[in-house]
């Protein structure tokens, strides 16, 4: 028994509308039946490939959000500059308004939160490069608790946004990409 022929673009026109209403809406007001509505399908076309709206945002997240540029600028505090000054830019965004809201969302569904740690794990992953590059040239002697230094890094900025709901200014991002370099060389930036 055949049944209606597939709709191949209908997953991508649903993720695009749940990019576009997360950008411009934030996620407490993003609605799965908006996302149906603004992608021209059915509620349950929806439902039917995401049981949640954190489901849907996080794959909206993994097909949308820029990924964050692996740089070699040859020195460590260059890299960390280059990488913090990415995080900004997406700390700076609209749709990170309502990530409280999907962070909650992400305790009570275990599939995800695996996704969005994937995610976060991959957009780690240049700090990660550029400690390693920093031990091969001898900038540090030891390799830190990774995952540490990236909270380091995104930590103060994720503050400043979400719970302050100032923008990250130039200097802020310079405060903390020197501050992170102390740590990691135990030197201070002189520069």
């Amino acid at each position: 028994m055949a049944g209606r022929p597939r709709d191949s673009g209908l997953e991508k026109r649903l993720v695009a509308a749940g990019w576009e209403l997360l950008t411009t809406d934030g996620y407490d007001a993003l609605a799965m039946a908006q996302v149906a509505v603004k992608a021209g399908a059915h509620r349950t076309d929806v439902y039917r490939r995401w049981p949640s709206k954190a489901r849907l945002v996080v794959d909206v997240l993994a097909e949308y959000l820029p990924p964050v540029p692996d740089v070699d600028t040859g020195s460590l505090l260059n890299d960390l500059r280059a990488f913090v000054q990415d995080l900004a830019k997406a700390w700076n965004s609209p749709w990170n308004d309502g990530l409280v809201g999907l962070l909650a969302d992400l305790r009570h569904d275990e599939e995800a939160n695996a996704a969005f740690k994937q995610i976060v794990a991959q957009r780690d992953q240049p700090v990660v490069n550029a400690i390693a590059r920093a031990v091969q040239r001898g900038e540090i002697g030891q390799v830190p608790e990774l995952p540490l230094v990236g909270d380091l890094l995104e930590g103060p900025l994720m503050h400043r946004r979400v719970f302050g709901g100032r923008p990250l200014s130039a200097d802020d991002l310079e405060v903390v990409t020197r501050s992170a370099y102390r740590l990691l060389t135990g030197t201070a930036v002189t520069a």
